[in-house]
């Protein structure tokens, strides 16, 4: 029989302790478990359900946290808001980490690990039946302890607000990645979405903070520019988020059908 230790081991806080590079995806319309079959199959380490900009529903997004966790992918969900009661519901359903959103304050940063932590490091509800656990029984204090010890938890920097605070937000207790959006990063700052200079300088700050702190940095919002990617890489970026499940059926769908039209046309053409 499988041990707690085991059980509640998150493979992704591993990875990025050990300093290796860790590649995630976001759900925004699958309701399936198929996501996270397919998302293991491609080698992605992690998926993140992004409740922010979907309309997925908490009982979807327990299941499809628990599935992704069965094929080896491990589950995050991007919050839409910082409600305590919202925090400690998705983590019930099965998620292993949180994406914390539009953070601009390390008082905003503490008050959402303090909702999604057990006793006595937070105010989380103590709870029976985790699906992390399989649903078996422990001694409550040992499971609480294992599981603070396993969640995982990144603050979104996607504002000049946020960026001005970096380093008293890398500073809280709990936090373990810096996430940076980089497309709502540019827009707040009013840089242009292709400046791969001034997103460069704003993820330099943030290593800067992350590495103070002994913090990790991850990329969002950089899936369609490649070589902002592997210079991010270089300067330390160990967690990279490279699209959504809608951006890759929408782009295998307009790649097969784009291919049969240019294969209709040369037919024609040769006629």
């Amino acid at each position: 029989m499988t041990d707690m230790a085991t059980l509640t081991r998150n493979p992704l806080k591993d990875r990025l302790a050990r300093g290796d590079v860790s590649v995630s995806m976001s759900v925004r319309i699958m309701r399936g478990p198929e996501i996270g079959y397919i998302a293991a199959n491609a080698g992605f380490d992690a998926l993140y359900v992004d409740l922010e900009h979907s309309v997925l529903s908490l009982e979807t997004t327990g299941l499809l946290c628990q599935a992704a966790r069965a094929a080896g992918v491990v589950p995050l969900v991007r919050l839409p808001v910082l409600e305590p009661a919202l925090i400690g519901r998705v983590l019930d359903a099965g998620a292993m980490g949180l994406i914390l959103p539009h953070i601009e304050t390390p008082e905003a940063a503490h008050a959402a690990v303090t909702a999604a932590r057990y006793p006595p490091l937070g105010e989380r509800s103590v709870g029976t039946g985790q699906p992390l656990l399989h649903y078996r029984n422990f001694p409550a204090a040992e499971a609480c302890a294992a599981l603070n010890q396993s969640l995982f938890i990144a603050a979104m920097v996607e504002s000049a607000a946020g960026l001005s605070a970096v380093g008293d937000i890398a500073a809280v207790e709990g936090i373990d990645m810096l996430f940076v959006g980089t497309n709502d990063l540019c827009a707040d700052m009013k840089w242009q979405s292709d400046d791969d200079e001034a997103a460069k300088r704003a993820y330099a700050q943030i290593l800067a903070a992350a590495s103070e702190h002994g913090k990790s940095v991850g990329a969002g919002g950089v899936a369609n520019r490649p070589q902002l990617i592997k210079q991010l890489l270089q300067m330390g970026v160990r967690f990279i988020s490279v699209g959504t499940d809608l951006g890759f059926i929408s782009a295998g769908a307009n790649q097969a059908c784009a291919a049969i039209r240019a294969s209709t046309a040369s037919t024609h053409a040769l006629g």
